[in-house]
């Protein structure tokens, strides 16, 4: 297998990787910053905003949309740098996000808030279309986390980490969801962050067993990426869409805060290129 690099080193809770361009974007929790890194390590802070979760998509035309959790609204960074309101989600709490090829923001939020303590309640995921309407799409999920669309806009996979599953549902021609089924079964695994490659495989981050793992639909799987720390997400890209980047730090629990310096931004090479979104 081909060996792991690190890009970056000394951040704190790194999710939300995202390949735009020629540079990995991602978002460092502890900072309340979105950074570009490009292959040779280079890095510089995109924008700052103060959100925890803070997840981060790109729209068809290539602006910024920032899920800004604390006061339950979506930005949109416009190219002057500036920062709109691009949907009031109307509460909240809000986790990740993907946008689909054709604007459609999918946005998903947990029922409860586990580092304060609440009591266990199902998530759900929420429609953004491109006029800024919100809408619920999906319930029922356990903890909603990394969300994928397949190239054909036809898709949408979520992951239930508290199920240890993916979750698929059929996107209509309006953007709602239906036809909801498990896409994979996955055991002990714990997915978070997950993205697709042209082969239809899930590639999906696991922070308890320190991994990222490709799997087929059905569940088998296909290669693991052992880590040293939490792996919270992953994202394909590079010049040929095969290298898998990998955000991942040192968990200790919900209750407790990613230890400073821990975060690194990770890269592999590998066979199959991405495809979809993220």
């Amino acid at each position: 297998m081909n060996e792991v690099r690190t890009l970056l080193t000394g951040r704190g809770l790194v999710e939300s990787p995202r390949w735009h361009g020629d540079r990995l974007y991602f978002s460092d929790w502890s900072a309340g910053e979105v950074v570009a890194v490009d292959l040779a390590g280079r890095s510089e802070v995109i924008v700052q905003v103060e959100s925890l979760p803070l997840c981060t998509a790109w729209l068809p035309d290539g602006r910024l949309v920032i899920v800004s959790s604390p006061d339950g609204r979506l930005l949109r960074r416009e190219p002057d740098g500036s920062l709109v309101t691009h949907a009031d989600l109307g509460q909240p709490g809000w986790n990740d996000i993907v946008v689909d090829g054709r604007g459609n923001a999918y946005v998903n939020r947990a029922g409860f808030n586990p580092m304060a303590g609440e009591a266990f309640k199902p998530g759900f995921v929420a429609l953004v279309t491109a006029d800024g309407s919100a809408r619920q799409v999906a319930d029922d999920i356990a903890f909603p986390n990394g969300m994928a669309v397949t190239p054909d806009n036809a898709t949408l996979i979520v992951a239930d980490s508290y199920r240890h599953s993916l979750v698929a549902f059929d996107i209509g021609a309006d953007g709602g969801l239906s036809n909801r089924r498990v896409w994979a079964e996955l055991g002990e695994g714990t997915p978070d962050g997950i993205c697709l490659d042209a082969q239809g495989a899930v590639w999906y981050a696991d922070v308890p067993n320190q991994q990222c793992v490709r799997v087929a639909e059905g569940g088998a799987v296909l290669q693991v990426i052992e880590l040293d720390r939490g792996c919270f997400a992953g994202a394909l890209g590079g010049p040929n869409g095969t290298t898998l980047f990998m955000v991942a730090a040192e968990w200790r629990g919900m209750s407790e805060m990613v230890p400073p310096g821990t975060g690194r931004v990770l890269a592999v090479q590998v066979e199959v290129p991405g495809a979809g979104w993220p």
